[in-house]
């Protein structure tokens, strides 16, 4: 069910099995006939008219993770899973990276780089590194040994608008624990962290944000056999991923920063405390149904000005124009030319929009993008 990149890898991986597969995808109605089992992608809700077609049959559904776990296991390959509100795909990279450093052939997969069903089908790899969101545990059920070590980095508000409820996100999350012979929760994490913390000092997990993150990194790579020395030297080798926090320059002493990834206001939040004071910063896009009004007095603290865009631009406007000032832009030019001119030496502009991209742009990648364009553009004015 869907024809997305998980889609494909999951019919892909059904044919070399020996399976016919029927993919339904856009607006294809479920084909009335029997099936040995439904593979959902991600995309696929629980309330989807396909999911309703398969509990009318009675054929079993199954994530396209559980499809590529289950073979990858059976090829012998070793996993560990990630999951959590924010940082999951950073911890996926940190710990793929420093099993490849030490000669094990590994890959990050799942929600961030390639589908399972991809990675099983084209074999090779010792370790499997999962990052696991709460869409795909929707419909995925493992053994409880299917991962060698998994660990749930966070929990905040996300995904609201499929979910429902912050319960019933976390409850998913939670699932991930049962499925792995090591578990690893934020309160671990939390109480590893300073005991770990000079393993990745100096490294972009080494703030009070994301220090957890990185305790939780080190737990895994100890689970996948790898000595401190290798782990600090992964450490200090680590790139961060593209959008996240990652530095656009810095004009005229005003510092330029994308985070665009951040499409939670958890991630905002956090967004925020990462990027210091005196902060300008461009929020707004498509909501995900997360309470705004929760943020308003973590801004108080550290931001200057608002400069909302997009569907939700009023909505965080009304929730936060009593706590901090607030101007509705609607779109990035008009964001960053209005903030760019209000800055003044020792500021930082923010991009860290605490909603998803889809009203404006094609993905977050494509708003961080622009929002790097016009920074420059904006900020030569300021030299």
């Amino acid at each position: 069910m869907g024809r997305g990149s998980s889609g494909r890898a999951a019919a892909a991986l059904a044919a070399k099995l020996g399976f016919a597969a029927t993919v339904v995808d856009g607006g294809d109605v479920f084909p009335e006939k029997d099936f040995a089992f439904a593979v959902a992608s991600p995309g696929i809700a629980l309330a989807h008219p396909w999911m309703e077609g398969c509990r009318r049959r009675g054929v079993r559904v199954e994530s396209e993770l559980q499809f590529g776990v289950e073979e990858c296991r059976r090829r012998g390959m070793k996993l560990l899973a990630v999951t959590g509100s924010k940082g999951k795909s950073s911890v996926v990279k940190a710990v793929a990276d420093a099993l490849c450093a030490v000669g094990r052939r590994a890959v990050a997969c799942g929600n961030y780089g390639k589908p399972v069903c991809e990675v099983a089908l084209e074999g090779g790899a010792e370790w499997a590194v999962v990052e696991v969101s709460s869409f795909q545990l929707e419909t995925t059920s493992l053994a409880p040994d299917a991962f060698e070590a998994a660990a749930l980095l966070n929990l905040q508000e996300d995904h609201l608008d499929r979910h429902g409820s912050a319960a019933v996100y976390h409850a998913l999350k939670r699932r991930l624990l049962s499925m792995a012979r090591g578990r690893l929760d934020p309160a671990g994490s939390a109480a590893i962290a300073e005991a770990s913390a000079h393993l990745f000092a100096g490294s972009y997990f080494d703030n009070g944000v994301l220090r957890a993150n990185g305790a939780a990194a080190v737990w895994l790579m100890r689970a996948a056999g790898l000595d401190d020395a290798a782990i600090t030297d992964a450490f200090s080798r680590f790139e961060p991923l593209p959008h996240r926090m990652s530095s656009v320059g810095t004009f005229g002493g005003v510092k330029c920063i994308d985070d665009s990834k951040a499409t939670s206001l958890a991630a905002l939040a956090a967004g925020v405390e990462m990027a210091g004071d005196r902060v300008r910063l461009i929020a707004g896009g498509l909501a995900k149904g997360d309470d705004p009004e929760s943020t308003a007095a973590h801004l108080t603290r550290r931001v200057k000005k608002v400069y909302l865009i997009g569907r939700c631009a009023e909505v965080f406007f009304r929730a936060w124009s009593d706590a901090v000032d607030c101007e509705v832009c609607g779109t990035m030019d008009r964001a960053v030319k209005s903030a760019m001119h209000d800055a003044v030496s020792g500021d930082t502009i923010l991009l860290s929009p605490g909603a998803a991209s889809f009203d404006q742009f094609q993905s977050f990648g494509q708003r961080g993008d622009v929002f790097a364009e016009l920074a420059k553009k904006e900020g030569q004015k300021k030299k």
